[in-house]
């Protein structure tokens, strides 16, 4: 039974983890997969500058290092960033996920460029180191906001008919005006839109949250996992320090 730690990016209660827990609805999963959804327990009150993305791969890294030790088969990262990613893939020999590069990638087997569909401007640097560090220019058609405040921990509830047509509006732009032959949701957190924007848009639309499950899923399966000489391992790993950093942090 493939076991899946899904991390989630910031330090949420109960009902936080349920709402993120809720991406399940939108994919069908083998029936014995077992997604486990972890907080981190510290993280950014935001997530729009180099300060909020050292402290949210710091986070998730700290929440995932054990997850081989726990039994777990996969990590996926619920966040487009991929924050922690890289150096998760460093500790541990299990498939790490992260959705920003695995939608990515997906979008241009479906089509021959893709456009990221971002919640709000201060968020675009982020998009772009990702589309940068990625080697994405040229594939991806544009980054368009449109441009509501996220809500980290109520997602979109109870704003979806004032949201969900302008997420409309603005995908459809990247279509006709920049030519994108794909969607790419830019955030997990905006899973509860997901449907309503597939059935309306006249592309395929790549939900991020519940393709990096299946994938992950998929990767298990295949008895895949990344390669050790993109991902080398530590000289000397310092869990220990790790953790009491995280601790002291949290704690204050």
């Amino acid at each position: 039974m493939p076991k899946i730690l899904v991390l989630n990016p910031f330090p949420l209660d109960e009902e936080g983890v349920k709402r993120r827990a809720a991406q399940t609805g939108h994919v069908e999963l083998d029936p014995d997969t077992e997604l486990v959804f972890r907080p981190v327990k510290i993280g950014p009150t935001s997530f729009m500058s180099p300060h909020d993305w050292l402290v949210m791969d710091l986070g998730i890294y700290e929440a995932g290092l054990s997850a081989e030790e726990e039994g777990f088969d996969a990590v996926v990262i619920d966040t487009m960033s991929d924050s922690g990613m890289a150096a998760l893939r460093s500790v541990l020999s299990i498939p790490v996920v992260g959705p920003g590069k695995a939608s990515m990638l997906y979008a241009l087997t479906l089509g021959a460029k893709f456009s990221v569909l971002a919640q709000w401007k201060p968020a675009l640097p982020r998009y772009a180191k990702v589309i940068r560090d990625y080697g994405f220019e040229r594939q991806c058609a544009s980054v368009r906001s449109f441009d509501v405040e996220p809500d980290f921990v109520n997602l979109t509830e109870g704003k979806e008919d004032a949201t969900f047509p302008v997420m409309l509006d603005v995908a459809m732009r990247c279509v006709e005006e920049d030519g994108a032959d794909v969607i790419c949701l830019g955030s997990t957190t905006m899973h509860q839109a997901a449907a309503y924007l597939a059935e309306r848009l006249p592309v395929p639309l790549i939900n991020p949250g519940p393709f990096s499950y299946k994938l992950a899923e998929t990767l298990v399966a295949l008895g895949l996992t990344h390669s050790r000489r993109a991902y080398p391992e530590p000289t000397l790993r310092k869990d220990d320090l790790v953790h009491g950093i995280v601790a002291a942090a949290a704690k204050a």
